[in-house]
């Protein structure tokens, strides 16, 4: 299928925003090394480290943009890193030549990612208060670096296994719960979430480098907040499970596991109090906005009226893609947003509670949904042009960041016979628009700051 005028915008400014939030870039422009200065740029004051002070430089970490952080830091540093190994998911790679890297699989971890967090607990734990870590940690690090949690209970071994994660994840994935309720869960389980990797890396330094892939940008949230204190606490564990009525999904022995930490027989994950005495260092360096900003820019310089709604958009992705198409028809209608021609901007990360075998991820359940309001649209959709993505170029298990739905692609959905409403019983968002050549495939992105949807109207 031919790209139209506005597909080939949309891509664009898809294109401009992951520019914005290419973690190379960032760090390159945020870190310098002088005279054995490392000078960290940032809004608030500078952080400024003097490497003389330390007999070792370790970098760690995990994240589906962690790569490309390591090779920046690489080119920075050099010789200086003594040792360093990152995880992360298959083919999100760059060349390094002193970090090692695991690849591993997401969003349900694999036996690499159970090797990749002994390695780095092991690389954490050989720290000593003469030792500067530098952690670099994005979206994805909850899936890459999983260390079931092993404890003993009044002589009784209280022992994860991976198959038990595997489970649990597919679990909350399945039922619609959104990210933070999923690393609440995980923080519980494991052996470095919640706070519990700076246990392991007392009394070093850390410096730790966190782009965001979660709405609102919590560090205690981005890949289960691993250098982060913790605020939620095992009784929540145990309340998302019911709220969700999963019980039946979940391993007898890990509701086992997350009641006894609710009645306070297991070690809680890192509070405020015990980070406070920790020496680390959390940097937030790129988020959802940023991202956001570059597609604004770009935009405004293709001719559209430009206007950012919001970097929140949480919930069901069909109930957003309604709302969404709301606004596409006030906006043709009334310009009750911007002056057209106007692009609409938003990000965010929705979820999709799965009900049927097909395959999709949230922005093409959302693209989807979008074209199905267009086709019940009198005018059906002409001048509305939509484009969901998912900034790390895989939108869940898939080979597509996103997908477009306009009247080109009503038009030919309908001269092939199609059903919006049976692909989209069955979850099957995918196939749909592979069939009507409506996939957006950028291959892996090497970053990771949640979604972008966009909008033109004409």
């Amino acid at each position: 299928m031919l790209m139209t005028k506005e597909q080939e915008h949309l891509e664009q400014i898809f294109a401009e925003a992951l520019s914005r939030v290419d973690p190379y870039k960032i760090i390159t422009n945020k870190m310098t090394l002088k005279d054995e200065v490392l000078t960290v740029v940032m809004d608030e004051g500078n952080i400024v480290v003097d490497l003389k002070e330390f007999e070792r430089i370790v970098v760690i970490g995990a994240g589906k943009a962690t790569a490309k952080l390591a090779r920046a830091v690489e080119d920075i540093l050099g010789d200086r890193i003594e040792s360093g190994l990152i995880s992360v998911k298959y083919g999100h790679t760059e060349k390094l030549e002193r970090i090692k890297t695991i690849e591993a699989a997401h969003p349900v971890p694999d036996e690499n990612g159970v090797r990749a967090a002994k390695e780095v607990e092991e690389l954490a734990c050989s720290a000593t208060d003469r030792t500067l870590v530098i952690n670099l940690i994005s979206g994805g690090g909850s899936a890459l670096l999983p260390s079931p949690m092993c404890a003993e209970v009044d002589g009784e071994k209280i022992a994860i296994t991976l198959e038990d994660k595997q489970s649990v994840t597919k679990a909350l994935l399945s039922c619609g719960a959104d990210i933070s309720e999923i690393n609440c869960i995980r923080k519980h389980l494991s052996n470095l979430k919640g706070g519990r990797l700076l246990r392991c890396l007392r009394p070093a330094r850390s410096l730790n480098l966190i782009l965001s892939d979660v709405v609102g940008d919590n560090l205690d949230t981005i890949a289960s907040g691993m250098t982060s204190f913790d605020r939620s606490t095992y009784c929540d564990a145990v309340s998302i499970i019911d709220h969700y009525k999963i019980r039946d999904k979940v391993p007898a022995h890990v509701i086992k596991a997350l009641e006894l930490g609710s009645k306070g027989r297991l070690v809680e994950t890192l509070k405020k109090d015990e980070f406070q005495n920790a020496r680390a260092e959390n940097i937030l360096i790129g988020t959802n906005r940023i991202a956001l900003l570059g597609a604004r820019d770009k935009a405004q310089e293709l001719g559209y009226n430009v206007r950012m709604l919001t970097s929140r958009l949480q919930g069901e992705a069909a109930n957003a893609a309604d709302m969404l198409w709301a606004v596409a028809q006030d906006e043709r209608e009334w310009e009750l947003i911007e002056k057209k021609p106007a692009c609409i901007i938003v990000g965010g990360e929705t979820v999709v509670t799965i009900k049927g075998n097909g395959k999709g991820g949230r922005n093409q359940e959302m693209a989807l949904q979008f074209l199905m309001r267009l086709g019940q649209d009198e005018q059906e959709g002409k001048g509305i042009h939509f484009l969901a993505a998912s900034t790390d170029g895989n939108d869940g298990p898939t080979d597509a960041a996103g997908g477009f739905a306009d009247s080109e692609i009503l038009k030919k959905s309908r001269e092939m016979g199609l059903s919006i409403a049976d692909y989209l019983h069955d979850n099957d968002s995918y196939h749909f628009l592979e069939k009507v050549g409506a996939l957006h495939k950028t291959g892996p992105t090497n970053t990771n700051v949640c979604d972008v949807q966009m909008l033109i109207v004409k």
